[in-house]
């Protein structure tokens, strides 16, 4: 393991330590509250929520299909198919179990499977990132603009200014890719000369960067494609958006969770998003349910017990629910996770280290 790494799990281990010894002195909880909300709680909606995860996999699979469309012809529900839904949710279970440094995992298990180029399916997750983006700034802003509530949320002024900011983003965002589709190569070739006069070797990889994302973006071969895979994404991202509420309204026993709006869902949306930015493997779970419950607690004032309990319910739901199915999945095809974790880690849009990475995939 590199040593930025084991520096990186220092301070976050102390920072949980530190936050644990804070909490056991101001904060008083009591567990037998925290079981009996547990318990109380609708299973029923919490299984919808898993219901609604998982096809949000389903989903995700579809769109990479689309974008292999002009490099693979893929039947819907062929085997192929089966194996790009197979690296969907084996390469989640890796990130889930991981953390980030298995987020190519996908990408690597994709090429394998269907023979293509890791190079190509880079830059198809590298796009794929660009719809995902661009989808959860929509429906956030969307909701956050027009919601009816919206005027009571926690500081409304600040939320509509990053709403408005998020629309802004995501235009200035298709305009970049625009750019990027019709002129990558200039652009590349430009931005390596002004960041070059900086850096020689950024200056590169960022060029590299900009031509990987041409690539992924010539893989849309028409408007339409552009339109569907936008449709798949704000699809994707409105199950998982509905499972986030189903899971926390689930908590009956407790009147702020049970009657949580959709903006206040989408607020909480955007706080797990921030805390799973650096996800450590393990670690990374209990800092998404520490910030999730500190958001309950704090914007919304629900009750230290079932912030604890429903956070913990949501990480379960929306991150650790595939872990059964990825590990049967991974077990039956042969896929060592940590294994493919390790090839894949010096891997990135760089051409240079793909070509090196793409041999293993061919062979």
């Amino acid at each position: 393991m590199k040593k930025k790494t084991w520096i990186l799990y220092l301070v976050l281990a102390a920072a949980v330590v530190a936050l644990a010894l804070y909490a056991r002195n101001h904060i008083t909880f009591n567990w037998a509250v925290f079981v009996q909300q547990i318990r109380l709680a609708n299973w029923g909606m919490i299984g919808v929520g898993v219901g609604l995860i998982s096809l949000g996999y389903v989903v995700r699979a579809m769109r990479w299909v689309l974008f292999l469309k002009p490099a693979a012809k893929i039947g819907l529900f062929s085997r192929r198919w089966f194996d790009v839904l197979g690296a969907q949710i084996i390469g989640y279970t890796g990130v889930a179990l991981l953390g980030r440094p298995a987020d190519l995992m996908r990408p690597y298990l994709v090429a394998r499977r269907i023979r293509l180029s890791l190079s190509s399916q880079v830059a198809v997750y590298v796009v794929e990132r660009m719809f995902d983006l661009c989808a959860m700034a929509l429906l956030f802003s969307t909701v956050l603009i027009f919601a009816p509530d919206r005027g009571t949320l926690p500081h409304p002024e600040a939320l509509r200014h990053i709403a408005v900011v998020g629309l802004v983003g995501t235009a200035a965002l298709a305009i970049f890719a625009t750019m990027i589709r019709l002129s990558g190569h200039a652009v590349a070739s430009g931005a390596e000369k002004v960041l070059g006069k900086l850096s020689e070797s950024f200056g590169r990889s960022v060029a590299a960067k900009i031509t990987s994302f041409r690539d992924g973006l010539d893989m849309l071969a028409s408007l339409r494609d552009v339109l569907n895979a936008l449709l798949l994404s704000l699809f994707m991202w409105g199950l998982i958006t509905g499972a986030y509420w189903v899971s926390l309204r689930a908590f009956v026993n407790s009147p702020p969770l049970h009657h949580l709006t959709l903006a206040e869902v989408m607020v909480l949306m955007a706080v797990g998003m921030a805390s799973s930015v650096v996800q450590l493997p393990v670690v990374g779970w209990f800092t998404q349910i520490a910030f999730i419950a500190a958001a309950l607690q704090g914007l919304f004032g629900v009750a230290w017990e079932p912030a604890l309990g429903s956070s913990t319910v949501l990480l379960i739901v929306t991150y650790l629910s595939i872990l059964p199915t990825g590990l049967i999945w991974a077990r039956v095809d042969r896929v060592s996770l940590r294994k493919v974790t390790k090839e894949t880690e010096g891997a990135s849009v760089d051409g240079p280290v793909l070509s090196v990475q793409e041999s293993a995939v061919r062979d």
